[in-house]
């Protein structure tokens, strides 16, 4: 191969290179700039290439050891060693507890909301709550099934207006 058609070929194949690229960083930022390393790198070697050998996998190998020697680099610089003695335990205090305040004011609003309301909504809701199917609140309570649904379903609607006024964020 020439030496003025390198430049073309190596181009042409970086096509092929890209999946690979893409496969080992994961990004297609990290994979473009590790594309264009390897390209650059191969361009700059030149000379160090053997005529006849295969141009592709000796692309493929630039890549990929420019790809770990790149992840080792980043490895090594994320790495942190603390050298510094285990002091810390000294300055605590003997027992943390946790009162858990703000629960019990969430608690307390919960069962505020629930209690206001009716007893139409707030049974069945119950019930429902406390592991009853739907069918089972139907029969004690002796309504209609699609009656207890609905019901149960105003039940939430309404507990969650309520809430977001307190400033609490409910689930559906």
């Amino acid at each position: 191969m020439s030496a003025i058609n390198f430049p073309e070929t190596i181009v042409h194949l970086s096509v092929n290179l890209k999946p690979y690229a893409i496969n080992l960083t994961k990004d297609m930022d990290d994979a473009q700039d590790l594309l264009q390393e390897t390209v650059y790198r191969a361009l700059t070697n030149q000379e160090k290439y053997s005529e006849g050998t295969n141009l592709k996998a000796w692309l493929f190998t630039i890549m990929k050891n420019i790809f770990i020697n790149s992840y080792r680099r980043r490895t090594k610089r994320n790495t942190i060693i603390d050298t510094t003695d285990n002091l810390y335990l000294l300055n605590a205090p003997g027992e943390i507890t946790d009162n858990r305040a703000e629960s019990s004011f969430v608690l307390q609003d919960l069962s505020h909301a629930i209690n206001s309301l009716s007893d139409d909504y707030r049974i069945p809701f119950m019930m429902h709550h406390n592991g009853y199917k739907y069918q089972e609140i139907a029969d004690s309570l002796h309504l209609p099934l699609g009656t207890v649904k609905s019901r149960i379903f105003f039940a939430r609607k309404d507990l969650k207006r309520r809430l977001e006024n307190t400033g609490y964020a409910l689930k559906n």
